[in-house]
């Protein structure tokens, strides 16, 4: 969206739920769109004394030092997102794009609450899932704060929001278990599985590479007529398709036409049963792939690993599927991830 556009939306989304218990505004861990005006937006929308932003994502490598932001040991504006054929990363340096900002550190924690009651906007540091979870419980009331942040933050706010009475801990837990047991219910093997890759991203692109040395993975690059893509996939055997976009950048409009082009490829051979599963690889892909097939929404199993999720779609095609973000995981995931989806755990080895 342009910035103007996804302001208003940030501000209204928060004013819906201002009187939430706890309201949390996600962002890009490697601060990618229009941080600044959604975050600002959201603040004023939801009438929260203070903000309290810390995008760290330590699992994948996102990590905030002094206020700056980085991805494997990289500023954030120096490394391959800053190439971003659409949200290209231009600062790292929180302090900077919040001017107003008061820089909170991970052994100042206890800070918070004073800073909380000034009503700042507080960037807070951390290299570890044990920085989020000190700042997540350096703060008395939830409520008071719009939380700011990636999967990181999230993860840190759910862990303390668990902390609650074993009544209505066994209640969430029996209530997971039986979500779990109906998505691991028996259901027919999975037989032809569909890994699309839409993100240019290099970390991607690797996996992908790594995926294709297997004898039993074919695939084509698709370009904005999708028919030709439609026949070939249907006329291979092997057990594992991969449809991709070319790897070079693009401009915004060719990339929107290439991610429509997939989209129809994928809708025609879901419908007639060519693929009967999806690991899709980046977020705006899954979008887009998803709404032609009359997606709603998709009921959640679990995530396998970090910032990947796994569940059935909901709609009138409830296929498998896993999906993740572009620039997250090892040369190897899209192979896991494809004998993830092909060998559904049972109930057993899920627990």
């Amino acid at each position: 969206m342009r910035e103007e556009a996804a302001a208003s939306r940030s501000w209204r989304a928060a004013r819906m739920f201002a009187g939430s218990e706890l309201l949390f505004k996600t962002v890009d861990s490697t601060l990618r769109g229009h941080v600044p005006a959604e975050v600002r937006a959201a603040w004023a929308g939801s009438g929260r004394r203070a903000v309290v932003i810390a995008p760290a994502f330590p699992a994948e490598g996102r990590v905030t030092v002094e206020g700056v932001q980085y991805v494997r040991g990289v500023p954030v504006h120096e490394s391959d997102y800053a190439r971003d054929p659409v949200h290209p990363v231009r600062c790292s340096d929180l302090a900077v794009l919040f001017p107003e900002a008061v820089l909170g550190r991970p052994d100042r924690a206890a800070e918070l609450s004073e800073l909380i009651g000034n009503g700042d906007l507080i960037v807070c540091s951390a290299t570890e899932d044990g920085d989020l979870d000190r700042l997540v419980a350096a703060v008395p009331r939830l409520d008071d704060v719009l939380w700011v942040g990636s999967p990181g933050l999230a993860a840190a706010l759910a862990r303390r929001c668990a902390r609650v009475t074993d009544r209505a801990t066994a209640s969430v837990t029996d209530r997971a278990t039986n979500r779990a047991a109906s998505l691991l219910a028996p259901s027919p093997p999975i037989r032809r599985p569909l890994i699309v890759v839409g993100s240019t991203n290099p970390a991607t692109r690797r996996q992908l590479a790594e995926l294709h040395t297997r004898a039993d993975v074919q695939g084509v690059t698709v370009s904005v007529d999708p028919a030709p893509a439609v026949e070939t996939l249907r006329g291979l055997t092997v057990p594992v398709l991969t449809l991709r976009t070319p790897d070079e950048r693009h401009t915004p409009q060719t990339a929107q036409a290439l991610a429509r082009s997939q989209a129809t490829v994928v809708q025609a051979l879901a419908e007639d049963r060519t693929v009967d599963a999806l690991v899709i690889t980046g977020g705006e892909t899954a979008t887009t792939v998803l709404q032609p097939l009359g997606a709603t929404g998709i009921d959640l199993l679990d995530e396998p690993e970090p910032g990947v999720v796994r569940g059935s779609l909901i709609g009138r095609l409830p296929l498998p599927v896993v999906i993740k973000a572009g620039g997250f995981g090892d040369d190897g995931m899209l192979l896991r991830l494809c004998h993830l989806i092909r060998h559904r755990l049972d109930p057993g080895e899920h627990a």
